[in-house]
């Protein structure tokens, strides 16, 4: 069996990770020990009596900032193990895809910090070195909705998480692609009929169909990707 995955999160609404945690696929992944999760309420490191974590920024502008003398003494007592990559959830990161999260599922531990009010301390970064990711070109009000979004995606990637391993490989982004459209019964409704093919039997008839639907689904709606893709294809058939 492989190594038990270790996943903790840095954040100040611990509850908001712990709901998630017990739910859907990431609970049965913890059920079946193939992971381990660990969740740490920022304020246990803040300063003074009020466990203050944030401050206004130097040179004056909207919002707060957590302080550099809170996060890293946290994050260091977490890691202090040894062997944690240390992840930032933070707009200025590079962006998520299906290639990092399989990137991230390689990591025996892994460390979410969520930034929150107008984020953390530059000094945190450049101290603790840490992956800083982007879940997308929008701006949460915190990291803590990121953080779901990659443990989601990180942890049906570990074996044994699915029930089907081979769904990992038919998903949307998988092999460049989005995913086919699926139907399930009744075979019709409103009019609206499941496509014959599909009904068939003919798996090699249905590996076609849903090949070509993919394509033509990626092509129309997300230009970058198929333009990514048939540089690819072309490339390997060169």
């Amino acid at each position: 069996m492989a190594a038990l995955k270790r996943i903790a999160v840095l954040t100040l609404f611990p509850r908001v990770i712990e709901a998630f945690l017990g739910e859907s696929i990431v609970a049965r992944a913890a059920q079946k020990g193939i992971v381990r999760y660990e969740v740490y309420d920022l304020r246990r490191w803040g300063l003074g009596r009020r466990r203050q974590v944030d401050d206004k920024p130097f040179g004056g502008g909207a919002g707060m900032l957590i302080r550099v003398d809170v996060v890293v003494p946290a994050v260091e007592e977490i890691t202090k193990d040894g062997n944690w990559h240390i992840v930032f959830l933070t707009p200025a990161g590079r962006v998520f895809t299906q290639k990092v999260a399989h990137e991230l599922a390689q990591k025996e531990k892994l460390l979410l910090v969520c930034g929150h009010y107008e984020g953390i301390d530059e000094r945190a970064a450049e101290i603790l070195k840490p992956d800083e990711i982007s879940v997308g070109d929008y701006v949460t009000g915190g990291g803590e909705a990121p953080a779901l979004v990659l443990i989601d995606a990180v942890v049906r990637l570990y074996r044994g998480a699915l029930g089907n391993e081979a769904s990992v490989d038919e998903e949307s982004f998988s092999k460049g692609l989005l995913e086919y459209p699926q139907f399930t019964r009744p075979a019709e409704y409103r009019g609206f009929r499941v496509p014959e093919v599909l009904l068939s039997g003919n798996h090699k008839d249905i590996a076609a169909w849903r090949k070509r639907q993919a394509e033509e689904r990626t092509r129309m709606r997300r230009s970058d990707l198929w333009n990514r893709y048939i540089s690819q294809e072309n490339l390997e058939e060169d």
